[in-house]
């Protein structure tokens, strides 16, 4: 990324209805509304930090022309001139854009705000000068205004009327600085803490709140951009606030927050859900490094400045779809990431030295924070190491460090990378084992649980975890009693061991079947695919022999839940073929179960069409069986008859 002193594009602004449409008032009701709209600017508090002395012209101009118009109100006259109408109508209009303006500067990002300051300017000064053009038109003569309201006028277009835009050297000089401070980050230069510290107390950014406020200001600025560059040069600030709010206050003060979206919300089932939004795709797409992404979803990734997979980390890509190509769109952002590199390597080594709990929960906290973000942050934090780091508290007594440090986990956990780093960390496995069995809270279990899914996705790992009846009993036990996101969090977790044929008899030694059967009502797609999942790799008997299971399984797919009633029919396949006749018989006899597998066979997946099918034909031929059988014991009683006549 190229870190120059050229603008920044301007970012797409917020619509006001005043900015488009001419007021359609009577004459008196638009001078009005014209003070009023002038007062409501003249109230307005200049900028504090940037662009103090444009900002406080601007107000000062809208507070002298509420003047004249009180002055005008208080003496009407009958009927407005159409050409003051006019004039009136595009003061109005100049005015609810300056309006705008100012609130978008006021409650926007500072830093954001500097980097464009010479460009605002602009805006204010193009804006000045129309209100300078209108007041040049303005029929004063038609209004019985007193000479001290005249001068006034006067007055206000000599304001008005300037050659160019002021752009205060202070402002330009601590830009300058700005661009400095990341051209360093971006050569891998740690920024001197004194001069970090002058730029952010000139920006006004003087302690750890108004930084988070900042950033959040700009992660918002990120979706207005129109320019791919601008987004990426806003994610550097991003990068740069995050790492000096860390280096100059320290990190957050942890606070009571739900868990951000736990990997239970990656599936249901998995292959539908986003990795980056953890939403359903509406509109999917393939990259080549094979993981699906939303298309709205892994466009704002490129936008934003990255061109590697967001899931694997990998070299720069191109979606496979024809119409939809993003190689070559947006640089790596050298900048953002080197900022990400250096506040995860800062807060990795005050967390190795010995501290208070409380300012380990603090960098715990601020580590959490940073690894919901994105990949390139969970590949920084777990390269400087935090993983072994975050093992220690697993089970610490203070319930918030324990919550904090397994949500970090599970964070980093999304990343392969980091899987295979946790999955080789001496005691990792077994603390977050231990955290699923006796976490302090329902939240550190529920994103323990979370955390054996996470790392369960690949291969090695699962047939290693499913090798641990701890972790079995662990994820059956949180089943049970859990509330019911952490009882989905260990159902989804046991689904995913439950891939591994050799991991079924420990499954169902642990209870699982019962467990499932009891879980079908309340959590039906979870539990069902669970049930489907063991009956298929060699668990069909220990199904089969609960009829309240094959009862519950005809009932879901015969009334349940889309995405359930396609596991349902795939595990009374399994099951059926199993259990024999009484199973089939105990299927057969569910009121309106035919139909409910016609339905699934016209409108499913093509899984749940072949599943559907296959179920339809045992079907059939049981009751072919059945009327063999029939006539068959039929034909027998008529012989014994004919034998006792004779």
């Amino acid at each position: 990324m190229a870190i120059s002193s050229q603008e920044f594009p301007p970012r797409k602004r917020r619509p006001s209805a005043g900015s488009f449409i001419s007021p359609n008032f009577s004459d008196s009701k638009l001078i009005q509304s014209l003070l009023v709209l002038s007062l409501e600017v003249a109230e307005l508090k200049p900028l504090d930090f940037i662009l103090r002395r444009c900002s406080a012209s601007v107000i000062r101009k809208s507070s002298l022309l509420a003047v004249l118009l009180e002055e005008i109100l208080r003496n009407p006259i009958c009927f407005l001139p159409r050409s003051s109408v006019l004039c009136f109508e595009e003061i109005y209009l100049v005015l609810q854009r300056i309006k705008t303006l100012l609130e978008d500067c006021l409650v926007g990002s500072k830093i954001w705000l500097l980097m464009q300051n010479e460009t605002v300017s602009n805006s204010f000064h193009e804006m000045i000068v129309e209100l300078s053009t209108l007041l040049d038109i303005f029929p004063v003569k038609e209004f019985d205004l007193t000479e001290d309201v005249k001068d006034l006028v006067v007055l206000i277009r000599k304001q008005c009327w300037e050659r160019k835009a002021f752009v205060d050297h202070s402002d330009r000089n601590l830009k300058l600085e700005v661009l400095k401070l990341l051209h360093h980050i971006k050569n891998e230069i740690v920024p001197d803490q004194s001069k970090l510290k002058v730029v952010f107390d000139a920006l006004g950014l003087r302690d750890s709140t108004s930084c988070i406020v900042e950033i959040e200001s700009l992660e918002d600025e990120v979706q207005s951009q129109v320019s791919e560059n601008s987004k990426a040069e806003t994610v550097a600030l991003i990068g740069l606030v995050r790492f000096a709010k860390c280096v100059l206050f320290g990190a957050s003060t942890p606070r009571s927050e739900s868990s951000t979206k736990t990997i239970a919300d990656l599936v249901c089932p998995v292959d539908f859900r986003c990795p980056i939004s953890l939403d359903l795709m509406s509109d999917p797409v393939v990259a080549a490094t094979g993981q699906t992404y939303d298309r709205s979803s892994i466009s704002l990734w490129i936008e934003s400045g990255h061109n590697t997979c967001p899931k694997t980390a990998k070299i720069p890509f191109e979606v496979t779809d024809a119409n939809f190509k993003l190689n070559g769109g947006v640089s790596s952002n050298k900048a953002a990431l080197e900022a990400t590199r250096m506040t995860a390597i800062f807060l990795v080594g005050k967390l190795s030295t010995p501290s208070s709990n409380e300012t380990a929960s603090r960098i715990v906290y601020e580590l959490r924070l940073l690894a919901k973000t994105d990949s390139d942050n969970r590949a920084c934090i777990g390269d400087a190491g935090a993983i072994p780091l975050l093992v220690r508290y697993l089970n610490d007594v203070d319930p918030n460090l324990q919550v904090n440090a397994v949500t970090t986990l599970l964070n980093l956990s999304i990343l392969e990378a980091n899987k295979n780093k946790i999955m080789e960390t001496i005691g990792a496995v077994d603390g977050i084992v231990e955290a699923l069995r006796s976490g302090a809270t329902w939240e550190v279990k529920e994103n323990a649980a979370a955390t054996i899914f996470s790392l369960s996705t690949i291969d090695a790992h699962r047939k290693k975890l499913g090798r641990k009846t701890r972790v079995i009993r662990g994820l059956v036990g949180l089943a049970k009693v859990g509330p019911t996101s952490a009882k989905k969090d260990a159902l989804l977790a046991i689904l995913n061991l439950a891939v591994e044929r050799e991991a079924i008899g420990r499954l169902i030694e642990a209870g699982v079947v019962h467990m499932a059967v009891e879980m079908v009502d309340e959590l039906p797609e979870e539990a069902v695919a669970i049930l489907a999942a063991i009956a298929k790799r060699g668990g069909a008997a220990q199904v089969a022999t609960s009829f309240a299971c094959v009862r519950k399984m005809a009932i879901i797919l015969r009334d349940g839940p889309e995405s359930a009633r396609e596991s349902a029919a795939a595990g009374l396949v399994s099951v059926c073929h199993r259990g024999g006749e009484e199973v089939v018989g105990e299927l057969a006899g569910t009121p309106g179960i035919e139909r409910a597998i016609w339905e699934l066979m016209g409108m499913g997946t093509g899984r749940g069409r072949r599943k559907s099918a296959s179920l339809l034909r045992i079907l059939r031929r049981w009751a072919e069986g059945m009327e063999n059988r029939t006539i068959a014991f039929s034909m027998n009683n008529n012989v014994a008859r004919m034998a006792l006549r004779t």
